[in-house]
């Protein structure tokens, strides 16, 4: 009997998600009110607030399922010997993927809770950290994790956005490209960190204290070799250093 409730509910919970992610795509943010989901969904309004809290609660459940699907397309992607070419990569299916899914794209980047973002918003910025953190182990980006995950973030999220609510004959693309490259071109360095150029050792000119800091930062997670107390030590001082560059 229980396990006949949970999947009733399960299959009520999918059915209330479909039916609010059709309205939004189809009539946009106001048309997915409590009273049309129940009604499309063929559920009673009781059965939304049981099962999601309340109308923010549906909404977060509709971004999540449908970044999900977006996602699914990201992460099946095999990383490539060039962490920076796969971070275009991913800027470009992000673009892709907020002109493709307007109104969930919308839903999720341009009504920001402060100091509470999105389920879906949490999960792909873990994503784009994690595109990130490649690079910094790669010795190739200038500034911390941290801020360049920040910069990525709100420039390619907030160029996506223009995008949309630009009409589709006026949109020009490039705006996209530029934005990201001046990104990268700001973050990353063209080379591996080195060591400083000296009477017989070559290296960037890119790199620098700064560089080297980032590197050993991101790599630090994987080294056992010191106390917890050293290690946290360390990465104060890295970070410090990396923020200073």
């Amino acid at each position: 009997m229980e396990t006949d409730r949970s999947a009733a509910a399960v299959a009520n919970r999918d059915r209330i998600i479909e039916a609010a992610t059709r309205l939004l795509a189809e009539q946009g943010r106001e048309a997915v009110s409590t009273r049309a989901v129940s009604a499309a969904a063929g559920v009673q309004a009781p059965t939304i607030y049981r099962l999601f809290g309340d109308k923010q609660g549906l909404l977060d459940a509709v971004a999540a399922r449908g970044f999900a699907r977006h996602l699914g397309e990201k992460t099946a992607l095999e990383p490539t010997d060039d962490p920076v070419q796969d971070l275009r990569t991913g800027w470009n299916l992000n673009l892709e993927f907020g002109l493709a899914n307007p109104a969930l794209y919308t839903l999720m980047y341009a009504e920001p809770r402060p100091g509470e973002p999105s389920p879906a918003a949490v999960t792909a910025l873990g994503i784009l950290t994690a595109y990130v953190r490649r690079i910094a182990e790669a010795g190739r980006l200038r500034v911390d994790v941290s801020r360049a995950t920040q910069l990525i973030h709100a420039t390619g999220g907030g160029t996506t956005l223009a995008l949309i609510a630009t009409p589709p004959d006026q949109r020009d693309l490039t705006v996209s490209h530029l934005a990201r490259e001046a990104v990268l071109a700001a973050i990353t360095t063209d080379s591996p960190a080195t060591a400083a150029p000296g009477p017989t050792t070559a290296g960037p000119a890119t790199a620098g204290p700064a560089t080297a800091a980032t590197t050993l930062r991101a790599l630090l997670p994987r080294t056992d070799v010191l106390t917890p107390g050293e290690q946290a030590l360390l990465t104060e001082l890295l970070d410090r250093i990396s923020r200073t560059g």
